[in-house]
C-alpha cells in the first residue's frame, strides 16, 4: 500500500513492544483517542524534535483523553537509549519487521540525493475512541506538527 488509510476506515490492530519490552496493543486504548505517529529513526534531528514536541504537549493531549504512540523500526534498546538521552515522556513502539508500517501505508519508496530506497514516510494518524481513523497527516514536517494535531483534536471534539 502506497497511501495512508482513509479517514473513517477502521484502524488496523497492532501489538508492538514498547521501550520497556511491554506489548502495547491498539485495542488496549478503546474509548480513548490515539495519536499514532510513524517516524524514520531514533536520535536524528527531525525525529528528536517531533518526539520532544509530543512530549512537551503530552499532558494537554491526556487532558483531551488522548495517548501518544510513536512507532519506528528501531529496536527496543534503541528506543530506551533515545528516551533516556532526550528525556522523552511518550511511548515508543518497535516495529523492526515493518509489518505495521506496511499495514498503515507508511513504508514506501523514498528519494534522497537521487537515490531511491524503501523507508518510513513520516506520518501521523489520529484514531478516534471507536478505533476509526479520524485524520491522517502524510509526509509530515516536524515544526509545529504536534501542536497542529492537538489543535485538530480539540476542534474535532468541540464539533
Amino acid at each position: 500500500m502506497n497511501t495512508l488509510i482513509a479517514e473513517g476506515e477502521k484502524a488496523p490492530e497492532l501489538c508492538l513492544p514498547d521501550q520497556n519490552e511491554k506489548n502495547v496493543c491498539l485495542k488496549d486504548y478503546t474509548g480513548k483517542w490515539v495519536v499514532l505517529y510513524f517516524y524514520p529513526r531514533d536520535n536524528t534531528s527531525g525525529c528528536t524534535r517531533e518526539a520532544q514536541d509530543f512530549t512537551a504537549l503530552k499532558e494537554e493531549f491526556e487532558s483531551e483523553g488522548a495517548v501518544i504512540l510513536g512507532v519506528s523500526k528501531d529496536s527496543i534498546e534503541s528506543h530506551r537509549k533515545f528516551m533516556e538521552k532526550k528525556e522523552l515522556g511518550i511511548t515508543l513502539l518497535s516495529d523492526e519487521s515493518t509489518d505495521i508500517h506496511h499495514l498503515y501505508g507508511v513504508w514506501r519508496m523514498k528519494k534522497n540525493y537521487g537515490r531511491e530506497y524503501m523507508g518510513t514516510v513520516r506520518s501521523t494518524y489520529l484514531i478516534d475512541p471507536e478505533g476509526k481513523i479520524a485524520a491522517n497527516w502524510d509526509k509530515v514536517r516536524t515544526n509545529g506538527h504536534a501542536q497542529k494535531v492537538l489543535d485538530f483534536l480539540r476542534a474535532l471534539k468541540r464539533g
